[in-house]
């Protein structure tokens, strides 16, 4: 009678829990009745479509590079035990906001999990946060570039290309919610869809490819893959294609922007169960026939490697809106973050007033401006993945859930065996966040530099940098 007491207190508790965070998010909800700009309208079906058009984007073409210098083995665990660990990280993050309803992004809730110094660690994580997210922005308007001088057969200087794309970004940033953005990530979705299918299609008609980045077809041999390691990749090369393959998987810094304009955050995990089915089954797909059929000679992206000119525009054309589209979505979280510090809680900051827009405005030309310049300082795709996959996703898509799991779990840590394995892996993840910032960057920025001392083109040049 005593156990089944203590059961029933415990559900009991658990059930009080939970109402009190489901009353607080519905709190919160209320808010924005008389708001003419509603921001909680996200229902999980349209958090999942605006997750996925995040992810389907360029760099899963890079992925076969990535298998290319990895080998089969090695190339798929990586990319499915990344997958895991996303997953799971990412339920850490939001079992941790709905603890915290007051959290509406990354830098609230690293106040939150660095309680002896919440100041700092709000305003380094903004920092991070902006630095990261126009980085991407910067990645995009560089692929925008590249894009329009493969489909024009450079007819205009690379900067100019760069200038159009970073103001078509300004125009599609314009909308302030990500409900108005969750319908165009279908549409980048799709698109993006298509220029992976015809890239697949094509690498598996044609003859042979065209190059690699050890040399032209068929100066490497005839197309070949591994099972295990191809050769010595070297420290350098083997860890900036795990870096690729990691940010691909690591996204975790939107979620809690995303949860924060969700109708029912406790719905999260259904849109994380499901981007995560979605994402493990493209990446692999598209990763290995990209490497079956290009082995040595895969490029990142693997359009590169497509020896038919007409082949390489027709699958390149689609990857303008989800290049444009996914820049957006960044853009967005980007403003809000800076629109926030300005405006507060003010009137127009939910109104259609001239100060409200004015600002966001200008704010979003700010953000797509400072990424033109990133998109013509860094060199190439690679180094863009890499140094942004060995700065930011170390911290947001490991050590910050890591600690966060602590918090949610302290003085329960080691209270049975199975909280011990939890409290052991989540150390393990820590690490692996330590170790992504540590040696990650050094191998980031030492490609870079091999880079900028070859043949790479210039900044701001009008040298073309079509595939």
């Amino acid at each position: 009678m005593i156990a089944d007491q203590v059961v029933y207190d415990q559900e009991h508790g658990k059930a009080q829990h939970d109402k009190v965070e489901v009353d607080a998010f519905t709190a919160l909800a209320i808010e924005e009745q008389d708001h003419d700009i509603k921001y909680r309208t996200l229902s999980w079906q349209k958090a999942t479509l605006l997750l996925f058009g995040e992810y389907v984007c360029l760099a899963i073409l890079a992925l076969a590079w990535s298998w290319s210098v990895l080998g089969w083995v090695c190339g798929f665990f990586i990319t499915f035990g990344l997958g895991i660990v996303t997953w799971y990280t990412s339920y850490v993050l939001w079992q941790f906001c709905m603890k915290h309803p007051e959290a509406r992004d990354i830098c609230d809730i690293a106040a939150i999990l660095f309680p002896s110094v919440p100041r700092l660690a709000f305003e380094l994580t903004g920092l991070m946060l902006l630095l990261n997210n126009i980085f991407l922005i910067g990645f995009h308007v560089f692929t925008g570039a590249k894009i329009f001088n493969t489909l024009s057969d450079s007819a205009v200087c690379t900067v100019a290309f760069q200038a159009v794309t970073a103001v078509i970004g300004v125009i599609v940033s314009l909308p302030r919610t990500l409900n108005h953005v969750s319908i165009m990530s279908v549409v980048s979705a799709i698109a993006m869809a298509i220029a992976i299918i015809l890239s697949m299609v094509y690498a598996g008609i044609e003859d042979h490819p065209l190059y690699g980045y050890g040399g032209n077809y068929p100066e490497l041999g005839p197309v070949k893959t591994s099972v295990g390691l191809p050769g010595s990749p070297g420290f350098v090369n083997g860890l900036n294609a795990v870096l690729n393959i990691t940010f691909l998987w690591i996204g975790q810094i939107l979620y809690p922007s995303f949860i924060a304009e969700m109708k029912r955050p406790q719905d999260f995990p259904k849109a994380l169960a499901s981007l995560t089915g979605l994402q493990l089954i493209l990446f692999t797909v598209t990763a290995a026939v990209g490497y079956y059929y290009n082995g040595q000679y895969a490029t990142a992206p693997i359009i590169g490697s497509l020896s038919e000119p007409w082949a390489k525009k027709s699958a390149f054309a689609f990857v303008l809106i989800p290049t444009v589209v996914i820049g957006t979505i960044y853009g967005n979280i980007a403003a809000k973050f800076i629109f926030k510090r300005i405006l507060g809680n003010t009137r127009h900051a939910h109104s259609h007033s001239v100060v409200g827009w004015g600002t966001w405005i200008a704010i979003d030309i700010f953000i797509w401006a400072v990424a033109f310049v990133l998109g013509n300082i860094i060199p190439s795709m690679g180094d863009f993945l890499g140094i942004m996959s060995a700065a930011f996703d170390s911290f947001f898509g490991f050590i910050f859930w890591a600690v966060a799991y602590y918090h949610i779990n302290k003085g329960r840590l080691f209270a049975n065996w199975k909280m011990t394995t939890m409290s052991i892996i989540n150390v393990i993840i820590f690490v692996l966040g330590l170790f992504m910032l540590g040696p990650g960057l050094y191998t980031s920025v030492d490609a870079i530099v091999t880079d900028y001392s070859g043949s790479v083109r210039k900044p701001f040049t009008c040298a073309s940098n079509a595939l």
